[in-house]
């Protein structure tokens, strides 16, 4: 008896460690991804006024302000925000293409080596920005951190390598957390030190620029991210296993990972998120083009605006969903949710003050902490144990395509209709993710154990 003790706790300590390397990796992807969000007016308007006339950037803003039908300041602030929504686009949308590639690499070649290269290129992409004096150079940072970012397919396979079927759905849980607080930390962090200038301090190294600040800590984060993937993550996969396996058999094209699940309610709630993600997304990266134009917001005061919506999600899924979803059940704080979003985005969409513009937050920040966990734990119900971590990849994969989508559409809307029509577009198109989500099946808990 006394022996089997100590026992227990050398096979759990090694995977705790493991998925604490894990969840950090996942959520470094959410802090590039999103730490530039605050940063997007004024760093469009550094490299446009920095451009000389007729170069490539200053050609491409001048067409745009010509279709834009506009004249002055508001042609030119309009093409900004269109292509800040190509650039934001671009990274998810690589992120989603390169996700099933990494990961079929991942089951031939080991995790540990994927997560290696992929990691070093995250950090290689944030290295390229510290330097990005000029345009191009920021346009190759991201790039490659968007491809590189792909490795969530890496990331969630390798919790299915450590976890059990009783222990999966909730290391797939850890790692939508670790999504969420990502997108709660990369805005704080862009916006905070948006107002270190470390253009005097480090005068030697050249490209340095005035968004250097972000990028030096996005880095930062990334090595000590590589040297814990280097240290403490051993390889997960049994590398001598069957090729018949189900990892083996793994799509490469991406679109495949949206195919058809053959569980009821599955494909019903991904179609939920899909649509939900696109509208939410839309307005998440627009709303600091909004503030820039309606208050001349900078970029800390961008920031503030995410971490204010990251407190607000942070609260209410730490304490109050896990109160709620057993008393009513996920599918009816899902519709709960999306509902409260509704408000919040035309309330955002009309602002005219400050304190109107953070109840409109408020609202979006509750409604959308009640519907996305609550979303992601259907798939979890709705899925056999043996089949969780599978759907719950295809689930992120809804994700990831809706941020590719979601950034250019709300930019278009906004570039060529005004700041409240991205608002007023995304309250009417979640109308479609609401109506849908009374006709989701009851979980059957019982399927867990099939």
């Amino acid at each position: 008896m006394m022996s089997d003790a100590p026992a227990q706790k050398k096979t759990k300590d090694p995977n705790r460690g493991i998925l604490g390397v894990i969840l950090l990796t996942v959520f470094l992807d959410l802090v590039g991804f999103s730490i530039i969000f605050p940063l997007f007016p004024d760093m469009l308007e550094y490299y446009l006024g920095k451009e000389a006339e007729g170069g490539l950037f200053h050609a491409f803003i001048a067409r745009l302000e010509a279709f834009s039908g506009l004249e002055g300041d508001k042609a030119q602030f309009a093409a900004t925000v269109l292509f800040g929504g190509l650039l934001g686009s671009l990274y998810s949308a690589l992120q989603f293409v390169a996700a099933p590639i990494w990961g079929t690499m991942s089951d031939n070649r080991g995790r540990r080596k994927i997560l290696l290269i992929t990691v070093g290129g995250i950090a290689l992409s944030y290295l390229l920005w510290i330097c990005a004096d000029a345009f191009l150079l920021l346009i190759a940072s991201r790039l490659i951190g968007g491809a590189m970012a792909g490795n969530l397919s890496v990331a969630t396979a390798a919790v299915a390598d450590v976890t059990d079927a009783n222990s999966r759905a909730k290391g797939m849980g850890m790692i939508g957390a670790a999504f969420g607080v990502g997108f709660i930390v990369g805005p704080a962090l862009g916006a905070l030190f948006s107002l270190w200038d470390v253009r005097e301090m480090l005068w030697f190294i050249p490209g340095v620029n005035p968004f250097s600040g972000p990028a030096i800590v996005a880095f930062l984060l990334s090595g000590i991210n590589f040297v814990l993937v280097l240290r403490r993550f051993p390889e997960t996969l049994n590398l001598k296993s069957s090729p018949d396996s189900a990892h083996a058999k793994r799509p490469i094209n991406p679109l495949a990972l949206l195919r058809p699940s053959q569980f009821p309610g599955v494909n019903r709630t991904n179609l939920i998120f899909f649509v939900y993600i696109v509208a939410f997304a839309a307005m998440e990266f627009t709303l600091t083009f909004l503030a820039k134009d309606r208050f001349n917001y900078t970029a800390a005061q961008n920031g503030l605006l995410f971490l204010f919506i990251g407190i607000v999600i942070a609260v209410v899924q730490g304490g109050l969903v896990r109160r709620l979803a057993p008393k009513y059940g996920e599918k009816k704080l899902v519709i709960a949710g999306t509902i409260l979003v509704l408000p919040g985005l035309i309330l955002v969409g009309v602002c005219s003050s400050i304190p109107m513009l953070y109840s409109g937050l408020f609202l979006l920040a509750f409604g959308s902490s009640l519907a996305t966990p609550s979303l992601a734990s259907l798939v979890s119900l709705y899925s056999p144990e043996t089949r969780q971590g599978e759907s719950l990849g295809i689930f992120r994969s809804f994700g990831s395509l809706a941020r590719a989508v979601a950034p250019i559409l709300g930019a278009l809307v906004y570039w060529k209709y005004g700041s409240q029509w991205p608002y007023f577009g995304s309250a009417a198109l979640l109308v479609i993710p609401v109506l849908l989500a009374f006709g989701l099946p009851v979980p059957k808990k019982e399927l867990i154990d099939v």
